[in-house]
């Protein structure tokens, strides 16, 4: 594992991460929603650059990439849920957003592992 994924602000999966997260929040700008989609897109997609931004900070921290799973996963199922599946583009948006989400924090996992585990020898 190479030095730079244990530093703090270095890690590609995290800085994707918080992209997705503030696309997701800012989505309701440009997409028509009604006040539930927009205030779901704007918590989880908030809440997912904060975790993203966290694990920036912090790459010892591995539990960060379980929360951004699951923040994805909420993401993803979030217009059937909260019931905005008639709005194509948010429903089209929470759902590529998941996907992207939960793939980054499955593909960071090694990495925070690692980072955990070069924290633990200092």
């Amino acid at each position: 594992m190479s030095e730079v994924s244990t530093r703090a602000w270095t890690r590609p999966h995290d800085w994707a991460e918080v992209v997705i997260g503030v696309v997701a929040a800012l989505s309701p700008l440009w997409l028509s929603t009604d006040t539930t989609a927009m205030w779901t897109m704007v918590v989880l997609g908030a809440l997912i650059a904060l975790d993203g931004l966290v694990s920036l900070a912090m790459p010892g921290m591995v539990y960060g990439e379980g929360v951004q799973i699951a923040l994805g996963v909420l993401l993803f199922i979030a217009p059937w849920v909260m019931s905005y599946t008639e709005f194509n583009g948010a429903s089209w948006t929470s759902w590529i957003a998941g996907v992207l989400t939960v793939i980054a924090g499955a593909a960071a996992m090694p990495v925070a592992n690692a980072a955990h585990r070069t924290a633990g020898q200092h």
